[in-house]
């Protein structure tokens, strides 16, 4: 995989470390993130990013009770790692 600077911010969610509790989505002003249909492996319904307008504001990050379930990666920022979808 290379590096490559972002030219727009998105979120990734850990689906295992999400427990659904829904903070993340009330939270995000853009409103880019929701429920998957799917369950992890708890047997939750995990947040997942919708693929654009992203702002990179980091309120999701801020509400989300459970330490590394979500990442902001914001414009400008170098990522090494699969395309978001």
């Amino acid at each position: 995989m290379e590096k490559k600077i972002l030219d727009t911010p998105f979120v990734k969610v850990e689906p295992e470390l999400c427990k659904g509790c829904g903070l993340c989505i009330e939270a995000c002003p853009p409103q880019v993130l929701k429920f998957h249909s799917k369950f992890n492996s708890k047997g939750y319904h995990y947040a997942y990013y919708m693929g654009e307008n992203c702002t990179g504001c980091g309120v999701c990050f801020y509400a989300c009770p459970e330490p590394e379930a979500i990442v902001v990666y914001k414009k400008g920022y170098e990522y090494v790692g699969e395309e978001v979808a």
